[in-house]
């Protein structure tokens, strides 16, 4: 398996750019005034923004125990510290590939497969069941923040029609995705269909048997580990736990933001915003969803529930500071580390060995 492509170039500098070039011509159109934005930011109560930014770590450290819980089950050898960099590292990756969706998950099976943590069907089954769990806990979520919007009568149409659009949506894959995780013999007609498939239209000229037996024999370990999955429900249950607090903290960051602004909101106002914009990046159709359309979908969300213009993109802004620029920084120190680590430590290693050969 390659890695995920990490090299600098125009695009990956451009895409984001433009993310944020459209996001402001978007307040610019609805005439939101950037100066006012800039003038709120600075009210801002450092103490409160600091408590977002360190809940934006916590964050991160309960998703790496939720998913470090199904690895465990598995018998992959993984710390929770480099379980915690691969975390970072696949974060970074989100940002700066245009398939944010899935490149996350893509970024730690690479990096548990190239560091020997376990074999390739096993962290595939660990990270498809916690996808799995996290879109089940984003329907909840949903539900939970429409209840939470009609008992307080705040709940625009647009909204209420969205959440519905989106539940539904995440609902259908989730049982799509529970359906392949039981269903072996489809994935083995799947893998023996294409392989045909590719020897046919080469004429016979390219021969895959030996990619096939290694495709049969990951779809054998991720099944294999689905199914102890299904009979160790206290270790999925355990995975869950840990995956709600690490929501509390992320819904906590943004309800943060505007504390420190001095505009409380409600709790049904976060949840919703929130899951509607998780939502969309955890549905697994590689949708470029990290830079600029999330800020302007926060914004009109916030603005449509009754806060104020400038006040709803001063929020989102320094929301997405904290869960997307700062994460950036952080996920490139993490792989910088972990690909620059295992070079340094080859190379002393062959110093070593230069200067103290093994004798005859």
């Amino acid at each position: 398996m390659e890695p995920p492509k990490i090299k600098l170039t125009w695009k990956t500098i451009v895409l984001p750019l433009l993310g944020l070039l459209g996001f402001f011509l978007y307040i610019y159109l609805f005439h939101v005034d950037i100066l006012g934005i800039l003038a709120t930011a600075q009210k801002a109560n450092p103490v409160i923004y600091l408590v977002a930014i360190l809940f934006g770590f916590l964050e991160v450290l309960f998703f790496t125990v939720s998913w470090r819980v199904l690895t465990n089950k598995l018998a992959i050898k993984l710390s929770i510290i480099r379980a915690y960099l691969y975390v970072w590292y696949g974060l970074y990756i989100d940002t700066i590939v245009p398939a944010q969706s899935i490149s996350g998950e893509v970024t730690r099976t690479y990096l548990c497969t190239r560091d020997k943590c376990g074999s390739f069907g096993k962290v595939v089954a660990s990270l498809f069941t916690h996808r799995l769990l996290g879109m089940a806990l984003n329907v909840v979520a949903l539900i939970a923040g429409i209840i939470l919007l009609y008992f307080g009568n705040v709940i625009p149409t647009l909204v209420f029609n969205l959440i519905i659009i989106i539940a539904v949506a995440i609902s259908s894959i989730i049982m799509l995705m529970i359906v392949f995780s039981y269903k072996k013999q489809w994935t083995l007609k799947l893998i023996n269909s294409a392989t045909k498939f590719a020897e046919k239209i080469s004429f016979g000229r390219i021969k895959l048997s030996k990619l096939k037996e290694q495709a049969i024999g990951i779809t054998d370990h991720f099944h294999d580990s689905m199914k102890e999955f299904r009979n160790s429900p206290k270790a999925v249950a355990s995975s869950l736990f840990y995956l709600i607090v690490s929501w509390l903290f992320s819904l906590s960051i943004p309800y943060l933001v505007f504390l420190s602004l001095g505009h409380p909101v409600s709790w049904s106002m976060i949840i919703v915003t929130s899951a509607i914009v998780l939502a969309v990046k955890a549905i697994p159709i590689g949708i470029p969803f990290e830079v600029g359309l999330p800020e302007a979908v926060m914004t009109t969300l916030y603005f449509s529930m009754g806060v104020p213009a400038e006040l709803s993109a001063t929020a989102t802004i320094l929301t997405r500071i904290i869960t997307l620029w700062f994460r950036f920084f952080v996920g490139f120190a993490a792989q910088q580390w972990l690909e620059i680590k295992p070079v340094f430590s080859t190379t002393v290693a062959t110093a070593k060995t230069k200067i103290n050969p093994l004798p005859k």
